[in-house]
């Protein structure tokens, strides 16, 4: 398990919230300096720290763990789904208008 990469996409995911280490690290009850090390890869981090730490990011287990770019089509689809069931229907409507379009515009760029 690449423990720095898990670091990468906590630190990703706190900051995205705009969440201090401190703010996290008091959220997921451990302190400042160990959830830095977990941060850095400077420690492994267990399993019932990795699901509060997602929990407390909203974010699944899975999130932190694997690098998107390398989940499968399934797993893709699985994250889309997931997204997709908190939209209003006002949103759904909307949102497949912009996905048939994107789906044209990259059609057309793959092409070139």
């Amino acid at each position: 398990m690449d423990y720095s990469a898990i670091g990468k996409h906590i630190r990703a995911e706190r900051k995205r919230l705009g969440l201090s280490q401190e703010e996290l690290a008091e959220m997921v009850n451990i302190s400042a300096v160990h959830m830095s090390h977990i941060e850095t890869g400077y420690t492994k981090l267990s399993l019932p720290v990795l699901v509060d730490l997602a929990c407390a990011l909203g974010v699944r287990t899975d999130d932190l763990i694997f690098d998107k770019d390398t989940l499968g089509k399934d797993e893709l689809l699985e994250e889309i789904t997931l997204e997709l069931d908190s939209c209003s229907k006002e949103q759904l409507l909307a949102l497949r208008q912009i996905l048939s379009s994107s789906k044209e515009a990259i059609q057309k760029y793959l092409e070139r």
